[in-house]
């Protein structure tokens, strides 16, 4: 393990000491310009994630969901979403995470995924795999739809989107369909327990360690249009195998 990848680690814990005591409380809740709420828990948990990694690494820039950005122009950013579900996590129900990623030179190395409610860590490293709760994990190798489990989020936006065809016909051919969202379908499919996400209207901050630790198990993880994740990035189409991939992308942007 890198001092890189235990950093975010131990950032993420220290994070989870902090949500855990505002968990299941009144917390006041503010709501941002746009339109998405913000509490105590997640602004404290990002001071305590900033506080760690500045201290290990304070010439490395940060793109923090709550804080702003600082150093943009580092070669080495740090993207945090302190609570990834904070709806979730006000509404007293578990789906919510912590995600903490680094990106050096404009390309994503690690990753940290925790879900304090789960009792789960999922986190990756370029190279050298990918963990869950401590053990090592890896992608199915189903390669057709009409073997595999789709998960889908924000459905909303992905009715109104261009894609919306494509993706009924995906429903059609797929062996189930679910819809776990948020972090949580990132973590069965690097696990293996289901095999294709499609997802829509997230930001980098939200995905960012989930596509390291996805990729690191071995599976797919692009945008809709089957392009590169980048500061800008605000859906997903990621897939246990290239086979299963390249057949959802060729549904979805016909």
């Amino acid at each position: 393990m890198t001092p890189f990848l235990k950093t975010a680690i131990d950032a993420a814990l220290s994070a989870q000491d902090v949500i855990q005591r505002y968990y299941r409380q009144d917390v006041v809740v503010e709501i941002k310009p746009d339109q998405t709420p913000v509490t105590v828990a997640d602004l404290e948990s990002e001071k305590a994630i900033k506080s760690i990694i500045t201290a290990a690494f304070p010439d490395h820039g940060i793109y923090g969901e709550e804080t702003g950005q600082e150093r943009m122009d580092s070669d080495y950013l740090w993207l945090i979403d302190p609570i990834d579900g904070t709806k979730s996590f006000v509404r007293r129900y578990p789906f919510f995470s912590t995600q903490i990623a680094l990106r050096r030179d404009g390309e994503l190395v690690a990753g940290v995924s925790n879900a304090p409610e789960f009792e789960e860590m999922a986190y990756a490293e370029t190279g050298e795999g990918a963990f869950l709760a401590g053990e090592a994990i890896r992608v199915s190798d189903i390669r057709t739809l009409e073997a595999a489990t789709l998960s889908i989020g924000n459905v909303k936006t992905l009715a109104g989107g261009p894609g919306w065809q494509g993706l009924a016909q995906i429903v059609q051919q797929v062996n189930r369909t679910r819809g776990y969202g948020d972090f949580y379908h990132y973590h069965l499919l690097a696990s293996g327990r289901i095999d294709l996400v499609v997802e829509s209207d997230v930001n980098i901050l939200d995905i960012a360690a989930l596509a390291v630790i996805v990729r690191e198990a071995g599976g797919i993880f692009t945008d809709l249009q089957g392009g590169p994740l980048t500061l800008e990035t605000t859906s997903v189409l990621a897939a246990a195998t290239p086979e299963l991939h390249t057949e959802a992308l060729a549904l979805l942007n016909p």
